[in-house]
Protein backbone atom coordinates (compact mmCIF):
# COMPACT_ATOMS: atom_id res chain seq x y z
CA UNK A 1 0.00 0.00 0.00
CA UNK A 2 1.59 3.51 -1.03
CA UNK A 3 1.83 6.06 1.34
CA UNK A 4 0.60 9.53 0.67
CA UNK A 5 0.59 12.82 2.49
CA UNK A 6 -1.57 15.71 2.21
CA UNK A 7 -2.09 18.99 3.41
CA UNK A 8 -4.82 21.63 3.53
CA UNK A 9 -4.07 25.50 4.93
CA UNK A 10 -7.01 27.57 6.39
CA UNK A 11 -7.42 31.57 6.77
CA UNK A 12 -9.63 30.63 9.73
CA UNK A 13 -8.47 28.32 13.17
CA UNK A 14 -12.00 27.53 13.72
CA UNK A 15 -12.78 26.47 10.40
CA UNK A 16 -9.82 24.84 10.29
CA UNK A 17 -10.21 22.58 13.03
CA UNK A 18 -13.64 22.00 11.95
CA UNK A 19 -12.28 20.77 8.39
CA UNK A 20 -9.70 18.52 10.34
CA UNK A 21 -12.39 16.91 12.50
CA UNK A 22 -14.19 16.18 8.90
CA UNK A 23 -11.08 14.99 6.99
CA UNK A 24 -10.42 12.70 9.62
CA UNK A 25 -14.05 10.80 9.57
CA UNK A 26 -14.43 10.33 6.16
CA UNK A 27 -10.99 8.99 5.08
CA UNK A 28 -8.80 6.29 7.11
CA UNK A 29 -6.02 8.50 7.42
CA UNK A 30 -4.11 9.76 10.29
CA UNK A 31 -3.10 13.29 11.60
CA UNK A 32 0.81 13.88 11.56
CA UNK A 33 0.21 18.01 12.44
CA UNK A 34 -2.54 19.66 12.98
CA UNK A 35 -2.82 23.04 14.10
CA UNK A 36 -2.59 27.10 14.25
CA UNK A 37 0.63 28.29 12.22
CA UNK A 38 2.01 31.84 11.89
CA UNK A 39 0.29 34.58 10.63
CA UNK A 40 -3.13 33.04 12.11
CA UNK A 41 -3.41 30.37 10.05
CA UNK A 42 -4.59 26.67 10.22
CA UNK A 43 -2.78 23.86 8.52
CA UNK A 44 -4.30 20.69 8.78
CA UNK A 45 -1.38 17.10 7.55
CA UNK A 46 -2.60 13.67 7.19
CA UNK A 47 -1.12 10.33 5.52
CA UNK A 48 -2.03 6.94 4.71
CA UNK A 49 -3.08 5.24 1.52
CA UNK A 50 -3.60 7.76 -1.42
CA UNK A 51 -6.64 7.03 -2.00
CA UNK A 52 -7.67 8.00 2.08
CA UNK A 53 -5.59 10.72 1.74
CA UNK A 54 -6.92 12.44 -1.68
CA UNK A 55 -10.54 12.17 0.12
CA UNK A 56 -9.33 13.41 3.16
CA UNK A 57 -8.02 16.38 1.17
CA UNK A 58 -10.75 16.92 -1.25
CA UNK A 59 -12.97 17.10 1.94
CA UNK A 60 -10.74 20.14 3.39
CA UNK A 61 -11.21 21.78 0.47
CA UNK A 62 -14.72 21.61 0.03
CA UNK A 63 -15.37 22.26 3.50
CA UNK A 64 -12.43 25.50 3.97
CA UNK A 65 -14.87 27.59 1.92
CA UNK A 66 -13.50 31.20 1.19
CA UNK A 67 -10.98 30.05 4.37
CA UNK A 68 -8.65 27.74 2.19
CA UNK A 69 -5.67 28.93 1.10
CA UNK A 70 -3.74 26.00 -0.77
CA UNK A 71 -4.00 22.24 -0.30
CA UNK A 72 -1.74 19.14 -1.72
CA UNK A 73 -1.36 15.96 -1.90
CA UNK A 74 1.74 13.93 -2.57
CA UNK A 75 1.31 10.33 -3.45
CA UNK A 76 4.24 8.32 -2.53
CA UNK A 77 5.71 10.64 -0.37
CA UNK A 78 9.16 9.70 1.18
CA UNK A 79 8.93 8.15 4.64
CA UNK A 80 11.41 10.56 6.05
CA UNK A 81 9.05 13.72 5.86
CA UNK A 82 6.90 12.32 8.45
CA UNK A 83 9.86 12.45 11.19
CA UNK A 84 11.63 15.75 9.91
CA UNK A 85 7.74 17.60 10.07
CA UNK A 86 7.97 16.28 14.15
CA UNK A 87 11.40 17.10 14.38
CA UNK A 88 12.00 13.95 15.71
CA UNK A 89 15.30 13.16 13.16
CA UNK A 90 18.11 11.90 14.33
CA UNK A 91 20.99 11.79 11.64
CA UNK A 92 23.56 9.96 11.50
CA UNK A 93 26.44 12.44 11.25
CA UNK A 94 26.21 16.01 10.03
CA UNK A 95 28.36 16.11 7.07
CA UNK A 96 27.24 19.14 4.88
CA UNK A 97 24.45 21.06 5.68
CA UNK A 98 21.30 22.04 2.97
CA UNK A 99 18.92 24.73 4.02
CA UNK A 100 15.91 25.97 2.02
CA UNK A 101 13.45 28.51 2.92
CA UNK A 102 9.86 29.07 1.46
CA UNK A 103 6.88 31.33 1.73
CA UNK A 104 4.81 29.11 1.27
CA UNK A 105 4.04 25.73 4.06
CA UNK A 106 2.14 23.75 1.63
CA UNK A 107 5.54 24.68 -1.31
CA UNK A 108 7.99 23.38 1.32
CA UNK A 109 6.51 20.33 1.84
CA UNK A 110 6.47 19.26 -1.99
CA UNK A 111 10.26 20.58 -1.84
CA UNK A 112 11.22 18.62 1.11
CA UNK A 113 9.70 15.19 -0.56
CA UNK A 114 11.54 16.31 -3.82
CA UNK A 115 15.00 17.23 -1.85
CA UNK A 116 14.59 13.29 -0.11
CA UNK A 117 14.33 11.54 -3.25
CA UNK A 118 16.92 13.62 -5.16
CA UNK A 119 19.66 11.72 -3.30
CA UNK A 120 21.34 10.37 -0.06
CA UNK A 121 19.99 12.87 2.18
CA UNK A 122 19.04 12.65 6.02
CA UNK A 123 16.44 14.93 7.02
CA UNK A 124 17.14 18.02 10.18
CA UNK A 125 14.30 19.44 10.83
CA UNK A 126 10.89 20.74 8.01
CA UNK A 127 9.59 23.69 9.86
CA UNK A 128 6.04 24.40 8.64
CA UNK A 129 5.04 28.18 9.63
CA UNK A 130 5.33 28.28 13.27
CA UNK A 131 7.32 31.22 14.67
CA UNK A 132 8.55 32.25 11.41
CA UNK A 133 5.21 34.45 9.93
CA UNK A 134 4.16 32.13 7.89
CA UNK A 135 7.50 31.15 6.23
CA UNK A 136 8.92 27.58 5.97
CA UNK A 137 12.60 26.08 6.13
CA UNK A 138 14.00 22.65 5.49
CA UNK A 139 17.47 21.41 6.80
CA UNK A 140 18.52 18.50 5.23
CA UNK A 141 22.21 16.64 5.62
CA UNK A 142 24.33 14.42 3.08
CA UNK A 143 27.95 14.95 1.53
CA UNK A 144 28.39 17.84 -0.34
CA UNK A 145 27.34 16.44 -3.43
CA UNK A 146 24.33 15.11 -1.73
CA UNK A 147 23.02 18.19 -0.52
CA UNK A 148 23.81 20.37 -4.11
CA UNK A 149 21.26 17.89 -5.78
CA UNK A 150 18.56 18.45 -2.82
CA UNK A 151 19.02 22.12 -3.14
CA UNK A 152 18.83 21.73 -7.03
CA UNK A 153 15.31 19.44 -6.62
CA UNK A 154 14.23 21.22 -4.25
CA UNK A 155 14.41 24.54 -6.33
CA UNK A 156 12.98 22.47 -9.06
CA UNK A 157 10.22 21.42 -7.29
CA UNK A 158 9.50 25.66 -6.25
CA UNK A 159 10.10 26.64 -9.64
CA UNK A 160 7.36 28.80 -11.18
CA UNK A 161 5.35 29.67 -7.79
CA UNK A 162 7.86 32.46 -6.80
CA UNK A 163 8.22 31.16 -3.38
CA UNK A 164 11.66 30.52 -2.68
CA UNK A 165 13.10 32.64 -0.66
CA UNK A 166 16.70 31.33 -0.39
CA UNK A 167 18.90 28.36 -0.19
CA UNK A 168 22.70 28.26 1.83
CA UNK A 169 25.12 24.80 1.52
CA UNK A 170 27.34 24.68 4.23
CA UNK A 171 30.17 22.23 3.17
CA UNK A 172 31.11 22.01 6.86
CA UNK A 173 29.68 23.42 9.49
CA UNK A 174 30.82 24.38 13.04
CA UNK A 175 30.39 21.74 15.79
CA UNK A 176 28.61 24.62 17.38
CA UNK A 177 26.05 25.37 14.95
CA UNK A 178 25.21 21.74 14.56
CA UNK A 179 24.49 21.37 18.34
CA UNK A 180 22.13 24.33 18.04
CA UNK A 181 20.09 22.52 15.00
CA UNK A 182 19.76 19.08 16.75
Amino acid sequence: MAKAIGMVEFTSVSRGIYAADQMVKVSDVEIVMAGATCPGKYVAIVHGDVASVSDAVATGERVAGEHLVDAILIPNVSPQVFPAITGTTIPDAIKALGIIESFSQATMLIAADAILKAAALQPLELRLGNGLGGKSYFTFTGDVAAVEAGVEAGKAAMKGKGLLLNTEIIPAPAPQLVESLL
